[in-house]
């Protein structure tokens, strides 16, 4: 026998109007948009067997949400927030937590807080610490360093910096110089194993030192390639044969600009009377404790991530040897490093972390 005919449903326009939007919201659910789905083929006066047949699911399924419609319209498609265990934790306690970590040390006299430590002092399980921590965004266990820059001519030495990066002089060369010095050739005490399958290549912690060697870099901030030399020490005496290597190789009609740390074979008597031979040289120096301004340092970590890190060599020569071959590779296909930041953002960036820095009371 066929049960009783259901009772019509009329949408209103409002309802109809939402009806309609959740099928074409992206982000609401699929059990909700499902519903909405029931109720517009329902108030077409269509019989729950057939709205059942249409969208493949159970015509109890069809008359339940008819029913919860027409008892309590829109509010009835819904899910009722579902009741659940009882909140252990309240939000005075996790206020507490919360301040402890910022501004308390730990009792045992550790340097910052784990989640051990923490769960023991505030009487909760580690695992809640840890949720309320992720919650938070709170990593007691990481520590990040920083240093501002002291320079009384910071603001000038800044604008000079970036503004041969992004505006470079015509018929010039701008080149970022720097050393990466005591470079050690290491050697592994037992062979390294290569990568295999579902195993990571793996060598020996522990090393056998074969001496050290300095490498002089210029990067040409226009094209990414790299004129450099390699030297047994780190003298001025160095610093002058690496700039006639420089002078040598780039073209005569071209002068160099060359963006410098502080460092003091760069400034001694013998370089300043060699600049004055070479007047085609332009120093520019950044301000102190701001390598970050000298592009030729991301090359250098180029070269530590891809070449030195995991490297192995038994004499200073191979080492001098593998990194000159590893530079000509890369002038084969030089990458230049593109600087956006002007010396303004990079000023208000350094303003605004001051700021914030004195007004939080450290």
């Amino acid at each position: 026998m066929p049960g009783p005919k259901p009772l019509p449903l009329e949408l209103s326009d409002r309802e109809r109007g939402v009806l309609r939007g959740w099928l074409r919201k992206r982000t609401a659910g699929q059990a909700l948009v499902l519903r909405a789905r029931i109720v517009l083929a329902c108030a077409e006066g269509r019989p729950n067997s057939q709205v059942a047949q249409e969208l493949g699911i159970s015509r109890e399924t069809v008359r339940k949400w008819r029913s919860r419609f027409a008892a309590d319209r829109l509010e009835g498609l819904v899910d009722a927030p579902r009741s659940g265990a009882p909140r252990r934790i309240t939000d005075e306690q996790v206020e507490s937590l919360f301040a402890g970590t910022l501004y308390q040390a730990p009792p045992s006299g550790d340097s910052h807080w784990s989640t051990r430590s923490m769960a023991q002092a505030a009487g909760m399980s580690q695992s809640t610490v840890s949720r309320i921590w992720r919650a938070f965004g709170l990593k007691p266990h990481i520590v990040q360093t920083w240093k501002l820059s002291t320079d009384p001519q910071f603001v000038t030495k800044v604008r000079d910096v970036v503004g041969n990066y992004l505006s470079p002089p015509e018929n010039a060369l701008v080149l970022a110089v720097d050393e990466k010095s005591q470079i050690q050739a290491l050697d592994r005490t037992q062979p390294v194993l290569p990568l295999a399958p579902t195993t990571p290549a793996r060598m020996t912690h522990d090393y056998v030192r074969h001496g050290t060697t300095s490498l002089f870099a210029a990067l040409d901030i226009a094209s990414g390639s790299v004129i450099a030399q390699h030297y047994r020490r780190h003298r001025h005496q160095e610093f002058l044969r690496f700039l006639k290597t420089i002078d040598d190789a780039v073209p005569k009609d071209l002068d160099l600009h060359l963006v410098l740390d502080n460092y003091a074979t760069h400034k001694t008597e013998a370089v300043k009377n060699e600049l004055l031979r070479h007047p085609r040289f332009h120093l520019h120096f950044t301000p102190t404790s701001a390598s970050w301004l000298n592009l030729v340092e991301r090359w250098f970590a180029e070269l530590t991530c891809r070449k030195l890190r995991r490297s192995a060599h038994r004499s200073v020569v191979e080492l001098e040897r593998d990194i000159r071959r590893w530079i000509n590779e890369w002038n084969k296909n030089p990458k230049p490093f593109v600087w956006t930041k002007t010396a303004d953002e990079i000023l208000e960036t350094l303003a605004a972390y001051c700021t914030r820095t004195t007004d939080s009371g450290h």
